[in-house]
């Protein structure tokens, strides 16, 4: 019975997301999937461009992942920092991108401190898109992509 860790914003979702949650979903196919959402106060500080408000993020991560993924039973923490609830509570895993690798390994070492055993970090690999370069939401919102990584023409 596997716990599993996976958190971001989730705005736009694509490709390289849905690769990150069906890991995380393989991980956890017998116990506990656990979402790390942002909040609204985390989304903002750190973009340059909109994101939309945690409420509509949960609604289309939970259509997504009821569509795509064809999975309904999963929990979702609003998450206020990066580390969310990783570093004082119990997991198996964590699913990260190779963008977030360092922060899993941060949490790591963060339980160590608290004497808590470390969580095993799977990484997946970027999704890249037609372009070969990464699919990533900034690209989406700026309109070089789609959320499949098709190249959109200006």
């Amino acid at each position: 019975m596997a716990r599993v860790a996976v958190g971001g914003t989730f705005d736009p979702i694509h490709d390289g997301h849905l690769a990150l949650l069906r890991r995380a979903f393989e991980l956890g196919s017998s116990g506990e999937v656990v979402i790390g959402l942002t909040s609204d106060e985390m989304a903002r500080e750190s973009r340059t461009r909109s994101v939309g408000d945690f409420q509509t993020r949960l609604n289309n991560l939970r259509e997504i992942l009821k569509r795509e993924l064809g999975v309904e039973d999963f929990r979702v923490m609003k998450i206020d920092d990066q580390c969310g609830s990783s570093i004082y509570e119990d997991f198996d895993f964590i699913v990260v991108s190779p963008e977030t690798l360092p922060m899993a390994e941060k949490i790591n070492r963060l339980r160590a401190k608290r004497n808590l055993r470390p969580i095993e970090i799977s990484v997946i690999e970027y999704q890249m898109a037609k372009d070969a370069i990464r699919i990533s939401s900034t690209r989406i919102s700026e309109g070089k992509i789609d959320q499949h990584g098709n190249v959109l023409d200006h």
